[in-house]
């Protein structure tokens, strides 16, 4: 008779790997939305927030390539320029997306509401602190310092630009569990408000956690959430909320500082040898 044994990690969690834009910075993920609007405006096609949201997270070029395929802009394109978009394009436009996020980064980069109570209760944890980014490196250096400046400070930090492909892809987390030197993956818990940071998280093994109201899928700045409806807000916490559990996310919070809490509910789970 053959037996097969198989290992269950039991916790806890080690680290966390946080999201910049929309999770622990820029409130609403409001920076490259509207570069990315912007670019497409240049060359005579209007684009929605909706749209210039949708592919959020992802690596920047990526995303401008995303964007070109949605029915509706690759039809305005062919109406405006005679022909499909074509990768010359996406390169002009992604090398024109640079430096206007580059401008821009000094207007978007406070620390959401709850991102050092978080940072604060997973050091006192001993826990290991991680992020990613679709951004590049020059902006996620840029993001780093000016968080650093604020109280934050990641143990380490990867950027979409230094993987061979970004989220969904685990490339970039996995990186950074090298860097940290932190393992195995289910002692990671991935905190993001996209759907491409959830897919990040499940394709690398780990609990995953969705932002709503701070983050893109709601897609609000905070000055916007405070002077809203209550129940037009809810109703867009809640799209949100579905639209992140249906790209597979463990947990919902609104903000950064439910954080402490998920980690609690995660130990527990682990303890009762739960896997991500």
């Amino acid at each position: 008779m053959d037996f097969v044994f198989r290992r269950t990690y039991r916790g806890p969690l080690k680290a966390a790997i946080f999201d910049w834009a929309g999770t622990t910075v820029d409130y609403g993920c409001c920076a490259p939305a509207g570069v990315f609007a912007e670019v497409f405006h240049r060359r005579g096609i209007e684009v929605t927030q909706e749209q210039a949201r949708g592919p959020m997270g992802m690596h920047k070029r990526d995303h401008i390539l995303t964007m070109s395929k949605m029915p509706e802009i690759a039809k305005k394109w062919e109406d405006v320029h005679g022909q499909p978009c074509e990768e010359s394009d996406i390169d002009s436009m992604f090398d024109e997306f640079v430096p206007m996020q580059l401008a821009c980064l000094p207007n978007y980069n406070e620390l959401t509401p709850g991102t050092l109570i978080a940072q604060e209760d997973l050091r006192k944890r001993g826990m290991k602190i991680g992020s990613t980014t679709g951004y590049n490196r020059e902006m996620l250096d840029f993001i780093l310092g000016d968080a650093k400046k604020q109280g934050y400070a990641p143990d380490t930090g990867v950027s979409a630009a230094e993987v061979s492909a970004g989220r969904p892809a685990p490339w970039m987390v996995f990186k950074v569990a090298e860097q940290l030197g932190v393992y195995p993956m289910e002692a990671y818990v991935k905190v993001g408000d996209t759907v491409s940071d959830i897919g990040e998280g499940l394709n690398a093994g780990m609990w995953t956690v969705g932002i709503t109201k701070a983050g893109n899928e709601v897609g609000l700045s905070k000055s916007e959430v405070d002077s809203m409806d209550p129940e037009q807000l809810r109703a867009r916490i809640e799209r949100a909320e579905n639209r992140l559990l249906a790209a597979g996310a463990h947990f919902i919070i609104e903000t950064m500082e439910e954080v402490p809490s998920i980690l609690d509910e995660i130990n527990r789970r682990l303890a009762a040898g739960e896997r991500p």
